[in-house]
C-alpha cells in the first residue's frame, strides 16, 4: 500500500513538473485596463467625464402627471370637456468642454407628452407638425401625443446658435403650473445669438430669430369670396384656406382679393440688456417683426361704398416692434427661496411679444374662444389690412405682469401671480371693412348698422389671468402640488352676441337677442412631477 501511494505522488509530481514547463513557454496575456467613469466637478453636480474625452456630460430628466378640470358652459361640437390627463417624459443631455476661448457647450432637451382634454390638446401643435391627433368618434380633438425637440443649441466664446428659449422672453411663467399669464414666453425657437459680459453682471445681446414662432395672423377672410366674417359668431374658419385672403378696393365696384399669408424673408431681431446681481436681475428687451404678404389672388365685383384706391396687388411690407422691461428681486429677508418678478411689455404689430392672448389661444390662430367653452370670440390679428389705403394697419397690445414665490418652509411653497393686457385695432380699417360688404356697413342705419356694432370681429379686448399654487416637495426633485386659476376675456367696449346661448345668431332689427361683454371660467390642474 506505502509503495502505490509513493508511485501515485511522484506521477503527479512529475505531471507537474512538465505541465509548468510548457506553462513557462506561452506568452502571458495582460488584462486589458479597466477604464472608471470618472466625476467631473467643474460645472456643477451631476456631470461625469465621457470616457477617453475631456468632454463632460449630464443626464437629466423628468417624468410629469397632470390632471386638469375646466368648467365649460357648452357642449356643442368640441366643447364639453371639463377634464383631462396630462403625462411627460423628458431627457436633457448637456455636454461641456473647456477650451482656450472658454467653455464649448451643446445642450439637447427631447420632450414626449400623451395629452387629453380641454388645454392639453392643441390644434396649434398639429399645424406645426409636432403633435398627431387621435381620430375615434369620441377622441378627435381630445387624445394627441406631442413630439417636441425642445432645445437643441450650441454656446461657444458668446454664441449661441440652434432652437432655444428667445432672449427677448424675461418671466416666461417661472412660477406657474398653467403658465397663462400674459407675458412672452417663446420657450422653443430657432435662433442665433450674441452676448457680450460687460462686467458687474451687465450683459448685452443681440439675437436673430425665427419669426416663424412669433406670427398671430394679418386679417384676413381665409375663403376666396367677401363671405361675412363680421358675423355676430365671429365666424369664418380661419385655417379653411392655405391662404388668407384680405380685400383692397381697386376700384367703385371692384375688389382684389390679397395674400395676406407672411412669408419668412428677414429675422425677428432682438436686443437684450441684462443685469444680474445677488438681489436679483434686470432685464430691458426690444424686438423688431416684419409683416408682409403676397399677391392678389383674383378681382371680384362688389359695392364698395365709393371707396376708391390708385392699384392693388401686394400690400407693402411694414414692421412690427415690442418693447419689454422685468425685474425679479429675491426676498430672503421673507423666507429663503422668495422671490418677486414684475414686468410689463408693449407692441405694434408683435402680439405674441406682449403674450396678450398667451392662454387664450395658440399664436398662429387669429380669432378663437378666450377658453373652451367661451360665450363669444376674441381676436389677436397682428396686422389688418385697410381696404380703403391698401396698407397693413398695426394691431397695439400691451400687458403687465406680477408673480411672487413663497416658501412656507423647506418642504412647503406657494405662488401667487396675476396679469392684465389689452389689444386694439384700427377702427377705420375695420369700419372699410363693413363698408365695401365685409358684413355690415357701419354707416347704414338700422339691422345692419346694428349687426356691425355688435360683432366680434376685430374689436378691442381685454383679458385677466389670476391664480396661485401650494406644493409639497417631500424629498428633493419631488413636487406635488395643485393650482388654480381664474380667466376672465372682455371687449373693451359693448356687447355682442353670447354664441352659447344664441348659437344661431337670433337677431331683432341685427339686435342679439344674448347680449354679453366678458365670458369667465375657472381652472385647477393636480401635479406630481419628479426631477432627476
Amino acid at each position: 500500500m506505502k509503495l502505490l501511494k509513493s508511485s501515485l505522488l511522484g506521477s503527479a509530481a512529475v505531471f507537474a513538473a512538465v505541465g509548468s514547463v510548457h506553462a513557462a513557454d506561452l506568452p502571458v496575456k495582460k488584462a486589458a485596463p479597466v477604464e472608471f467613469v470618472r466625476v467631473c466637478n467643474a460645472y456643477g453636480a451631476g456631470f461625469f467625464y465621457i470616457p477617453g474625452t475631456d468632454t463632460c456630460l449630464r443626464l437629466s430628466g423628468r417624468a410629469r402627471m397632470e390632471y386638469l378640470y375646466q368648467n365649460s358652459g357648452n357642449r356643442s361640437g368640441t366643447n364639453g370637456d371639463v377634464s383631462g390627463f396630462r403625462s411627460i417624459a423628458r431627457i436633457n443631455l448637456d455636454a461641456r468642454t473647456q477650451t482656450a476661448y472658454g467653455t464649448l457647450r451643446a445642450f439637447t432637451r427631447i420632450e414626449v407628452q400623451n395629452r387629453t382634454g380641454p388645454y392639453f390638446t392643441s390644434g396649434s401643435r398639429q399645424r406645426e407638425g409636432l403633435a398627431f391627433a387621435a381620430l375615434g368618434a369620441d377622441a378627435f380633438g381630445r387624445a394627441q401625443t406631442y413630439v417636441d425637440i425642445d432645445k437643441a443649441f450650441i454656446q461657444f466664446a458668446g454664441i449661441t446658435a440652434g432652437r432655444a428659449s428667445s432672449f427677448f422672453d424675461f418671466y416666461a411663467h417661472d412660477f406657474e403650473f398653467i403658465g397663462g399669464t400674459t407675458g412672452s414666453d417663446t420657450y422653443s425657437t430657432n435662433l442665433l445669438a450674441y452676448t457680450a459680459t460687460l462686467g458687474g453682471g451687465l450683459s448685452a445681446t443681440i439675437s436673430a430669430e425665427d419669426p416663424t414662432y412669433r406670427r398671430y395672423p394679418t386679417f384676413g377672410s381665409g375663403s376666396n369670396s367677401a363671405a361675412a366674417p363680421l358675423a355676430f359668431s365671429g365666424g369664418f374658419a380661419p385655417f379653411g384656406s392655405a391662404t388668407f385672403l384680405a380685400p383692397i378696393v381697386v376700384g367703385t365696384n371692384q375688389i382684389a382679393l390679397v395674400d395676406v399669408t407672411q412669408k419668412n424673408r428677414v429675422p425677428d431681431v432682438v436686443g437684450v440688456l441684462r443685469l444680474d446681481q445677488a438681489w436679483g436681475s434686470l432685464q430691458l428687451s426690444a424686438a423688431s417683426h416684419e409683416i408682409n404678404g403676397g399677391n392678389a389672388s383674383f378681382v371680384s365685383t362688389s359695392n364698395t361704398g365709393g371707396l376708391t384706391i390708385a392699384s392693388a396687388g401686394r400690400a407693402p411690407t411694414t414692421y412690427g416692434w415690442a418693447v419689454q422691461a422685468g425685474g425679479k428681486f429675491n426676498l430672503p429677508f421673507i423666507a429663503p427661496g422668495d422671490a418677486l418678478y414684475l414686468q410689463g411689455a408693449y407692441s405694434e404689430g408683435a402680439n405674441a411679444y406682449t403674450g396678450m392672448a398667451n392662454y387664450t389661444y395658440p399664436y398662429d390662430a387669429q380669432s378663437a374662444g378666450p377658453f373652451s367653452g367661451a360665450s363669444f370670440i376674441t381676436y389677436n390679428n397682428d396686422a389688418v389690412i385697410n381696404p380703403a389705403t391698401g396698407k397693413y394697419t398695426l394691431a397695439q397690445s400691451f400687458t403687465v405682469v406680477a408673480s411672487y414665490l413663497h416658501y412656507w418652509s423647506p418642504e412647503w411653497r406657494s405662488a401667487f401671480y396675476g396679469s392684465y393686457g389689452e389689444v386694439s385695432y384700427n377702427k377705420s380699417a375695420r369700419a372699410a371693412l363693413g363698408t365695401i360688404g365685409f358684413g355690415f356697413n357701419p354707416t347704414n342705419s338700422g339691422a345692419n348698422a346694428n349687426a356691425f356694432v355688435y360683432s366680434p370681429t376685430l374689436r378691442d379686448n381685454n383679458l385677466i389671468v389670476a391664480g396661485a399654487s401650494l406644493i409639497w416637495s417631500p424629498v428633493k426633485d419631488l413636487d406635488i402640488g395643485v393650482e388654480g386659476a381664474y380667466i376672465r376675456a372682455a371687449l373693451n367696449n359693448g356687447l355682442t352676441n353670447d354664441i352659447n346661448k344664441n348659437p344661431s345668431g337670433l337677431n331683432v332689427n341685427g339686435v342679439p337677442v344674448k347680449l354679453i361683454g366678458a365670458t369667465d371660467t375657472f381652472q385647477t390642474r393636480f401635479r406630481i412631477q419628479r426631477d432627476f
